[in-house]
C-alpha cells in the first residue's frame, strides 16, 4: 500500500486546517515536502480555485495556492515524490494549456506530475472565468481524452466533439510516455468517467461503506488506482487510531491512501509524518524510481 500526502499550507480548509498554516508559507510547505519525499510518501497534492466567492469560503475555505507555481518550486526541492493537482478543474483551461504547462513541470521534474482533474461545481468560479457552467461534463469528458493525446507528444492531434486541434508543436512536453490522470467527484457519474478515461479515482465527502459500495458497482480497469482519504491523523499522540484509520481505508479498496495530518507547527508536522512511516513500515527501496510509490505492509 503507498500512502500520499494531503498537503497542508497551499490549502487551508475550515475545520481541518491547523491555526499554524496560516503564518506558514512556501519555506515551511517545502521542508515538510523534503521529509515526505525522504520518507517514502506517494505524492503531495496541490487543489486549484482562482477565485472563491467570500460567502463560499466560510465553508470550502479561501486560500488555494496555485499548483503550477507551487510544483514549480518544489521539484527542486524533492528527488521522488509524485507531485498531484487535486484538483485541477478541467473547463477552466484548453487541453494544449494543460499539456503544455503540466508537460513542463513533468520535464523539469523528471517525470513526477499525476494530473488529478475535476468537472467543477463552483458556478460563479466559471463565470468569473467565462467557462460554461452548463454541459460542462460532457466538456470535461472531452478535455480527457484531448488532455491524454496531448500530454507526451510533440504535435499532438485530436479531433472531438469539443475541442479539436493539429499541426501545432507543444514542447517541451511531459517525459513520462502516460502521465496518470486521476477523475476527482463523488458521484458513481464521477467513477464511471475515471474508469472509462483516467487512470484512477480521487473521490472525497463520502463515508467507507459509500465508497464500498460504489466500487463495488463498477468494472475497474486492470491497474486503475484508487485514492481514498483517511480522517484527520495523530500519529505521535494516537499511533493505535492512525495505523487503523489507514488500514481501514485500503480495506475500503484503496490502492493509495490520502492522509491528513494534524500538526501544530511545521516542525510537529514532519515528526507527525516520521511516526505514520515508522507506524506502517512505510520505506524507499533504493531502486525506486521517479514513478514508483513508498510500501505498506
Amino acid at each position: 500500500m503507498r500512502i500520499g500526502v494531503t498537503s497542508p499550507i497551499v490549502t487551508r480548509l475550515p475545520g481541518v486546517a491547523g491555526e499554524w498554516e496560516a503564518s506558514a508559507g512556501i519555506a515551511e510547505f517545502a521542508d515538510i515536502a523534503a521529509a515526505a519525499d525522504e520518507l517514502g510518501f506517494e505524492y503531495m497534492s496541490c487543489s486549484e480555485h482562482v477565485a472563491v466567492p467570500t460567502q463560499v469560503a466560510a465553508t470550502r475555505g479561501g486560500t488555494y495556492w496555485d499548483p503550477l507555481s507551487t510544483f514549480g518550486f518544489l521539484a527542486a526541492r524533492t528527488r521522488r515524490i509524485r507531485l498531484m493537482t487535486q484538483v485541477l478543474v478541467l473547463g477552466y483551461h484548453h487541453p494544449l494549456e494543460i499539456a503544455k504547462r503540466y508537460g513542463t513541470l513533468d520535464a523539469i521534474s523528471g517525470g513526477r506530475v499525476t494530473l488529478g482533474v475535476g468537472v467543477g461545481s463552483l458556478r460563479e468560479e466559471f463565470d468569473l472565468l467565462g467557462a460554461e457552467f452548463s454541459g460542462r461534463g460532457e466538456l470535461a469528458d472531452d478535455a480527457l481524452r484531448a488532455v491524454k493525446v496531448a500530454m507526451s507528444q510533440s504535435e499532438p492531434r485530436y479531433e472531438g466533439t469539443h475541442y479539436r486541434f493539429g499541426g501545432m508543436l507543444v514542447e517541451p512536453h511531459a517525459v513520462q510516455a502516460d502521465v496518470p490522470i486521476w477523475v476527482g467527484g463523488r458521484s458513481v457519474r464521477s467513477l464511471r468517467r475515471a474508469a472509462e478515461l483516467g487512470d484512477g479515482w480521487v473521490p472525497f465527502g463520502l463515508g467507507r461503506e459509500r465508497l464500498r459500495q460504489m466500487l463495488d458497482s463498477v468494472t475497474l480497469p486492470e491497474d486503475f488506482e484508487v485514492i481514498l482519504p483517511t480522517g484527520p491523523l495523530n500519529p505521535a499522540g494516537d499511533p493505535d487510531h492512525a495505523r487503523a484509520e489507514v488500514v481501514a481505508t485500503a480495506a475500503a479498496g484503496a490502492t493509495i491512501v490520502g492522509v491528513t495530518i494534524a500538526a501544530s507547527s511545521a516542525d510537529h508536522y514532519i515528526e507527525q509524518l516520521t511516526t505514520l512511516g515508522e507506524l506502517t513500515d512505510l520505506s524507499v527501496p533504493p531502486e525506486r524510481s521517479n514513478t514508483s510509490g513508498g510500501a505498506f505492509s
